[in-house]
This record gives structure tokens, sequence and C-alpha cells, in this order.
């Protein structure tokens, strides 16, 4: 299953800028434990879906999870041995754009050591370094 928008107008997108720390989405706002980013990086609907399957089965189907991340930026790729030119790629992906404190998932409902199990498990799908976050 592949994550992307539904609907999409304007599918093909600028680079954009992806400089800055997160100043929305960056606490636990849902669970008791999250999942937050400590680097820049586009992820790819791919990863998250990878990292989503090793939460619940890391928790073994019981408690909450919330992804907080979705890939709406479409990303654009010529095919090999293309000339130059001819104007804009087609869309070959979809990521989200995650900032340095961007909180990628939360979860509750599982004991603290579960959550760190399965949060850490899912880190290691993650193209940027994570730490483990605890609701305030």
């Amino acid at each position: 299953m592949a994550l992307l928008p539904n609907k999409v107008k304007y599918r093909k997108m600028h680079r954009g800028s992806r400089k800055g720390v997160a100043q929305r989405g960056n606490k636990v706002s849902f669970g008791s434990y999250g999942l937050q980013s400590l680097e820049r990086a586009w992820i790819t609907g791919t990863q998250i879906e990878a990292a989503r399957v090793a939460i619940s089965r890391g928790m073994k189907r019981k408690g909450n999870m919330w992804i907080r991340i979705f890939p709406q930026k479409s990303v654009t790729k010529k095919p090999l041995e293309v000339r130059m030119g001819k104007g804009k790629a087609n869309v070959d992906h979809w990521v989200a754009v995650v900032r340095p404190a961007t909180m990628l998932f939360e979860v509750e409902g599982v004991p603290e050591s579960v959550a760190r199990e399965a949060l850490s498990s899912a880190a290691a799908k993650m193209p940027v370094r994570c730490r483990f976050a605890e609701r305030d």
C-alpha cells in the first residue's frame, strides 16, 4: 500500500527549503511516548510504511499508534538514459519534509519498555537519527 495523497490538483512541486527547526508538531500530543527526529530529511511513503509495520509488530498490535507525518510533497525523476531538457519529469514518489524536532510517531497503551523497543526498531527504518520522547 503506497502512502500518497488521494487527490492532487498540481502534482509537480518545487524542491523547497528544509532549513530551520520544526515549530509545530514537535511535542508528544496524542500518545504517551513518541519518536522525534534529530535531523532534516525527506522521508518517503515506503519508509513511513516500513516503520509503521515495525511499530505495530513491536507492540504486538496492542495500544494505539499515531503517524504524525504524511508524504504530501511530490518528487519527480527522469527515466534512465534520457537526454536533458523536454520539460519537468513525471512524479516518481511522494515524501514528507521532516525538520529537526519533528514528532514522527506516537504510541500509547503499552509499557515504556515495549514502546521503547518498538520505536527503536522503527528508528532503524528511518533515514534520520531519532530519539525516544515522553509526554511532559
